[in-house]
């Protein structure tokens, strides 16, 4: 099944200005059948030619545009842009590259009211504004709020380091240029289930919002929907609870695929705020050489042996024992 880079990239692939296609016809069009083949390779490939699209998009739009020369300062970013956090090492990299060598390709801009805003290019301005150029070649657009939106998600949400939260921000801030969430859905080519699924991160906690804001690789789309059910209509000690299970994911203790059942487990048992942040770790010895470690918490009690350490006869023995345990009567 096409991931949703590639549904969306090839539902946006020709993306036409406001003058030539109304919306309403943007979003029917965006409800056909995907045009993706079957298997990994035909799907890079589908992948790759809607990059293309979305390359030659940018070329016409420059083509048709006027170049110019605008002052840093006047300009801001798409606020349709789903990245918020940048490589500051590429970044340097870029800027160290224009400072030597000037702009090789202008960056592409609209007129807004407060000035101008970026279509693409945002690196290489914050590149401009890194080494203190007051000045940055342009080339100036006519594009719509739909239009923007868009071609900010087909620039971002291909890249496959864009993060779950990420991808949901930009569409949480794009949906306001649809008018329901149904057709939201068919023009980013996603079902109303999976686009549920990213929009349940607005139901998480604040504390967790902060964190994500600033690490946002730390919890995908599927872990935030199982943590915004269990949190439902819960308040007081249960966020308590999550508050400390989240401390174990943001230090890496506790796995972000289990903070929703942690969480459930540990209201369940009616375990205290403070109780949770107990955590026992046990390393596991074979001879001098660590084998493994046994973790007990409120979210479970936890074996865990090297790759390689046990032998399949081991394991199976350790396996007899487990279920002869759990079996005791």
């Amino acid at each position: 099944m096409a991931s949703l880079r590639e549904k969306m990239l090839l539902k946006t692939a020709d993306l036409k200005g406001t003058a030539e296609i109304p919306l309403e016809e943007a979003l029917r069009d965006a409800t056909d059948k995907p045009r993706t083949g079957t298997g990994m390779t035909a799907a890079l490939a589908a992948k790759d030619a809607a990059l293309a699209a979305k390359d030659a998009r940018i070329r016409e739009l420059e083509a048709k545009g006027a170049e110019s020369e605008l002052p840093v300062a006047a300009i801001t970013p798409n606020p349709w842009q789903p990245r918020k956090v940048f490589n500051e090492e590429k970044l340097a990299e870029l800027a160290e590259s224009i400072r030597e060598t000037g702009l090789v390709q202008p960056i592409v801009v609209r007129r807004v009211t407060s000035g101008y805003q970026i279509v693409a290019g945002e690196r290489r301005w914050r590149a401009h504004k890194l080494i203190g150029k007051e000045t940055i070649a342009v080339v100036i657009v006519e594009l719509s709020d739909e239009d923007m939106a868009m071609l900010a998600l087909v620039e971002n949400v291909v890249r496959d380091d864009l993060s779950d939260y990420e991808i949901a921000r930009a569409i949480r801030e794009t949906e306001q240029q649809f008018p329901n969430r149904t057709r939201m859905a068919a023009a980013i080519g996603v079902s109303r289930s999976g686009l549920y699924r990213y929009l349940s991160y607005s139901e998480l906690p604040d504390f967790i919002i902060k964190e994500l804001d600033v690490n946002p690789t730390l919890l995908g789309a599927r872990a935030a929907r199982e943590v915004a059910s269990v949190l439902k209509e819960k308040s007081g000690n249960a966020l308590e609870i999550a508050r400390a299970l989240w401390s174990d994911v943001v230090s890496g203790k506790l796995d972000e695929t289990k903070l929703a059942r942690a969480i459930t487990v540990a209201i369940a048992r009616g375990t205290s705020a403070g109780s949770v942040r107990e955590r026992s770790i046990e390393k596991i010895f074979a001879g001098k050489d660590h084998a493994g470690s046994i973790t007990k918490d409120a979210g479970g009690f936890t074996v865990k042996f090297k790759a390689g350490i046990l032998s399949t006869e081991k394991e199976d023995k350790i396996r007899a024992l487990i279920s002869e345990l759990l079996n005791e009567e």
